[in-house]
């Protein structure tokens, strides 16, 4: 146990950070680490950007924090400026906030309020897969679809309607057409048996996060979500507060299939890891619907300030001037590729899934089947902690229903190069060696 002021998940003694520089970490022991998740998939640029250092120096000489009541920011009308513009104009209105949990929830409201001025006032209810997480806040967590996150606080909340995840890995019809119709048929089936007219929104990962392993969602399914919101009068929201900006080689994972949501909910790749920054973005008319009955009955003190917009908006600019979307594009599927060479030495590797730089690695037990390690075994906690004595940072949770299907993620920097990734497929490789060890 730790005897830290401190806590956090849990009571263990952890290093202490000294340093980062570009995709490295390092400790006050001197002992360096290679951040292959971005730290919770946050850290898009990496550690000391001088292009976002600098812009954030620069808006501290001027003014750190104003109010959004009393005052407009240059910056803050800038950054969504250029937000709308990675969505060609498809979403046209910004709402800014200060955490990816702050942004589902304001989707929430958003879609709530919208109907209320439309007086459609029973339309409370919300859709969700299983699994699914979608932050730690009571409404937010009241989505999330992961057992052990909601256990404690099930009195507390006001949950989803839930519905199967598409499982491209552990399905048992004939093909994935075949299952993703039978999962679109039971979706339907629970929406229509909610009362008439009762859902404000279906809410989802377009590819998975730290839930689910970066399990991916397909054209197909999309296709059919949003035919079964247009046909139950309620919104699609995309809750891309992991996978957005620039992390699957597209701005937004959405832009993969072509199927743009009401509400898109973005935090983690927006501030990159320099400062707290995220968003909801939303169709015009949606905002102005509920502009016109005397605005949005929301905020955060923090939300819009200037110095996170300025952060965010050199992240943008950074990206754009290194062409970053390319790198990921080229580079994870190169990343791609290591693992998929991985998954053919080691039998604990199950599944390798994911696009760009968001891959997720399922661990099985090497029987030659599918079957989760028991969760008293922990081997999610196993290989993480393999990976970090090589000196290697990777992010582990369990992919079915929080209760089993051990898997990590590898999402690192979207600066990373061949030879970093190299570096950083042999750490893994030896770490998957001491893991196999213990079994």
């Amino acid at each position: 146990m730790s005897n830290s002021t401190l806590f956090y998940q849990a009571g263990v003694t952890l290093p202490l950070v000294s340093h980062g520089k570009g995709i490295y970490l390092w400790d006050t022991e001197g002992k360096r680490y290679i951040d292959a998740c971005s730290g919770a998939i946050t850290c898009s640029l990496g550690h000391q950007h001088p292009s976002v250092t600098s812009a954030m120096k620069a808006q501290l000489d001027k003014v750190a924090f104003s109010y959004r009541t009393q005052f407009e920011s240059q910056v803050a009308v800038d950054l969504g400026d250029a937000m709308v513009a990675l969505t060609e104009d498809r979403l046209q209105r910004v709402f800014l906030v200060g955490s990816g949990s702050e942004a589902v929830e304001s989707a929430m409201k958003l879609a709530r309020q919208y109907f209320y001025v439309r007086g459609e006032t029973q339309r409370k209810h919300f859709v969700s897969l299983r699994p699914s997480y979608h932050g730690s806040t009571l409404g937010a967590l009241g989505l999330t679809g992961y057992q052990p996150l909601e256990q404690p606080f099930e009195d507390l909340l006001i949950p989803s309607i839930k519905v199967p995840s598409p499982d491209f890995y552990r399905y048992t019809e004939v093909d994935i057409s075949t299952h993703v119709t039978r999962l679109l048929q039971q979706t339907e089936a629970a929406m229509a048996a909610a009362p008439e007219g009762s859902i404000a929104a279906f809410v989802l990962e377009p590819v998975g996060g730290a839930s689910t392993g970066a399990r991916m969602l397909n054209r197909e399914y999309l296709q059919g979500i949003r035919a079964l919101c247009d046909r139950f009068g309620c919104l699609l929201i995309m809750d891309e507060v992991l996978s957005g900006i620039g992390r699957t080689g597209e701005w937004f994972a959405w832009q993969h299939w072509g199927i743009c949501p009401d509400i898109l909910a973005l935090a983690k790749g927006m501030g990159a890891g320099y400062y707290p920054v995220a968003a909801i973005m939303a169709r015009a008319d949606l905002v102005d619907t509920v502009q016109s009955a005397g605005g949005f009955m929301h905020g955060h003190t923090y939300a819009g300030n200037p110095l996170a917009c300025a952060t965010g908006l050199a992240v943008i600019q950074a990206m754009r001037d290194e062409n970053l979307l390319d790198n990921v594009r080229e580079q994870g599927g190169y990343l791609r590729e290591c693992l998929e060479q991985l998954k053919v030495r080691y039998p604990v590797i199950g599944d390798v899934r994911g696009i760009g730089f968001l891959q997720g690695v399922e661990l099985v037990q090497p029987d030659g089947g599918k079957t989760p390690f028991p969760a008293s075994f922990n081997a999610f906690s196993r290989i993480t902690e393999c990976a970090k004595k090589r000196g290697l940072l990777i992010y582990p949770r369990r992919c079915l229903n929080g209760m089993a299907g051990d898997h990590f993620l590898v999402t690192p920097p979207l600066i990373t190069t061949r030879v970093e990734l190299d570096e950083m497929m042999e750490c893994l490789d030896q770490a998957l060696k001491d893991f196999s060890q213990q079994l």
